[in-house]
């Protein structure tokens, strides 16, 4: 299977699904109005991805900064990898990373943390200073 690569903008995240890695990644804003059909692509990565049973999926969020549209699509990939552990013997581990500093990104990823059934890591880091 192939990887699945957005490079990331104003309005758009990074996208870094790696097939042969496990390791994907979702990086940077996420505030374009249309996210529904932004996402539609990643879902149908998703989904064939996960049709294999039994791998072992690590799924880094570093946001920082999305609207409430995308929220909703964080959750909808937190319930296929959710499903997937359940029914598929997969094991899948979220990392949520946020600034040390920033209060919201940390809330929205205990709120997601409560709201699946997954190994779920929140991790703080300090902002590289330019």
């Amino acid at each position: 299977m192939e990887n699945f690569y957005i490079e990331g903008s104003t309005y758009i995240p990074r996208i870094d699904f790696n097939a042969e890695t496990s390791v994907l990644e979702i990086e940077g804003e996420s505030y374009h109005e249309y996210t529904l059909e932004f996402f539609q692509p990643v879902f149908e990565w998703l989904e064939e991805y996960l049709d294999e049973p039994g791998k072992d999926v690590t799924f880094n969020f570093k946001m920082t900064y999305f609207n409430t549209s995308s929220s909703r699509r964080f959750l909808e990939i937190l319930n296929m990898l959710e499903e997937y552990q359940e029914d598929k013997e997969g094991n899948v581990t979220i990392n949520w990373y946020y600034e040390e500093s920033d209060i919201d990104m940390l809330e929205s990823g205990e709120e997601y943390k409560e709201d699946v059934e997954l190994d779920f890591n929140l991790i703080p880091y300090t902002p590289k200073v330019v």
